[in-house]
């Protein structure tokens, strides 16, 4: 009477005889389901919906900052047009007694430095746009994420400092420190005073619109920063 042994071992050489393949073991089986359908594949689709995520999150932030960008745009040229159009006559005598913007260094501050952000914040939407559109950076990563960063905050310094210089200006001219043509204050010229007024008020939201960006732009670089990519975390 043969082991069970040895007839494991007629019965395998009998279907090699026969042309049949051995059934693979139930350990290749397993095995080979892991390699496949198993880690292999639970890695392959973890990060595909991860990196799926982070350019949703990349496309959610970069249209954030677009809207901020055009708002900040929208303020500056609307105090740029204002303090542009700030030319009044008053009194008896309309062809002296001309109150005039470009009469006040202060006053030509907030109008070029409102300028100069439309023009810079035109720029910037185009950038974002490109990038939205393109799924990457016109620059080079680095160069656009530092210049974006640091322009942000020269440009809303720039908007601060001119702001803060029309407003004591207006005051002083609401004070009587400041005479408006010779010797006439706001009170004779009140529409001159109330449209500077709305210019500089216009610029200080231009500047709190750019310095969010500036909130924003600065993440932006703390991301780079720690995964060396504009990613979000």
């Amino acid at each position: 009477m043969q082991s069970p042994e040895l007839a494991s071992e007629a019965l395998r050489h009998a279907a090699q005889h026969n042309g049949d393949r051995p059934s693979p073991s139930p350990d290749r089986d397993r095995g080979r389901g892991r390699g496949r359908g198993g880690q292999y594949g639970v890695g392959r689709s973890h990060a595909y919906y991860s990196s799926s995520a982070s350019l949703y999150k990349l496309r959610r932030f970069n249209t954030l900052i677009l809207v901020v960008r055009i708002v900040s745009l929208c303020f500056s040229l609307a105090a740029s047009i204002f303090m542009a159009l700030n030319i009044h006559k008053f009194g008896n005598d309309t062809s002296s007694n001309k109150a005039r913007w470009y009469d006040y260094s202060a006053f030509r501050y907030v109008f070029a430095a409102n300028a100069i952000n439309c023009i810079y914040s035109s720029a910037q939407i185009a950038l974002v746009m490109w990038e939205l559109l393109k799924g990457n950076t016109l620059l080079p990563e680095m160069i656009q994420v530092w210049f974006d960063f640091g322009h942000d905050q020269v440009f809303a310094y720039l908007l601060l400092s001119a702001s803060s210089a029309g407003t004591a200006l207006a005051q002083n001219l609401r004070n009587g420190h400041i005479w408006i043509v010779l010797d006439h204050s706001c009170k004779d010229a009140n529409a001159f005073c109330i449209q500077s007024d709305i210019a500089i008020s216009l610029g200080f939201g231009a500047f709190l619109f750019l310095a969010s960006v500036c909130l924003l732009s600065g993440f932006r670089v703390a991301c780079f920063i720690i995964t060396n990519s504009r990613f979000h975390l």
